[in-house]
């Protein structure tokens, strides 16, 4: 009777999630901030994650060795890069048959079209870079694919999402669903969405990458992280960032 009874209780709460899961609103960390705090996001001359926007649009019209520059090919300020599809990132690549981040076209331009050395996942240009091209796509709609050639990595960027880490066996599902709204060492725990990313913390006082966030996030949970720019890094963010769609690019935002 009792073995019956743990059935029907397991049965319910996994029902209660999938409808949970069905009805999954995506909800801005902006929403979660103070009103001062979203006004400090908002005005670009106070967000002090615009010094690194600046830096990233200095590296983007910089001359390289061969005098090539990144605006050569995508305009003065990017006119001609198609914002939709940064908002798009990552994307399925044919060529290299997975997804690849924003992270990862930078360096395939650095290479096949500049003929440069490839930067470090992660380096302070690489995301001095990203913060800026997702700044120049603020506003646009994260639409990012989970169907088809994505199906595989998202499944596995799901189950990293789900699977519990390190000492204290948590995952980033009990933060950003089970206890989202909660507070934690002064924060509110929000879903976790990337249309912020690079965001800058006021906690550590610098921009932050998306890869850089899931490392610090599974220090929190005395686990070892991954590499940023890793098969797993980039399935997670895969799957974290379609979370997210139907929100709008916020770069670089602001979080505690």
């Amino acid at each position: 009777m009792k073995h019956w009874l743990a059935l029907l209780v397991l049965s319910v709460l996994a029902g209660a999630q999938a409808h949970a899961e069905q009805n999954f609103i995506p909800i801005s960390g902006s929403e979660y901030l103070s009103e001062q705090m979203r006004e400090l996001q908002d005005d670009d001359f106070a967000n002090p994650g615009m010094e690194v926007v600046a830096y990233g649009s200095g590296l983007f019209h910089k001359l390289d060795e061969e005098r090539q520059r990144c605006a050569d090919c995508h305009g003065e300020e990017g006119k001609k890069l198609n914002l939709r599809r940064i908002a798009q990132y990552p994307v399925y690549s044919e060529e290299q048959e997975r997804p690849i981040t924003l992270q990862d076209q930078i360096n395939i331009c650095f290479e096949e079209r500049m003929d440069n050395f490839p930067l470090v996942y992660d380096c302070r240009e690489m995301v001095g870079l990203e913060t800026y091209l997702r700044y120049l796509a603020r506003g646009q709609v994260i639409d990012v694919q989970t169907d088809g050639p994505m199906t595989p990595f998202y499944k596995k960027g799901e189950a990293l999402y789900r699977q519990r880490f390190g000492q204290l066996e948590m995952s980033c599902y009990h933060c950003h669903d089970q206890h989202r709204g909660a507070w934690l060492r002064g924060q509110r725990l929000n879903q976790g969405q990337s249309n912020g990313f690079p965001v800058y913390r006021l906690s550590t006082s610098r921009v932050t990458s998306l890869h850089r966030r899931f490392s610090e996030c599974l220090g929190s949970f005395r686990a070892e992280p991954f590499l940023p720019g890793s098969d797993e890094y980039i399935d997670l963010e895969l799957y974290v960032t379609s979370r997210g769609n139907g929100l709008k690019i916020e770069t670089p935002a602001i979080r505690d």
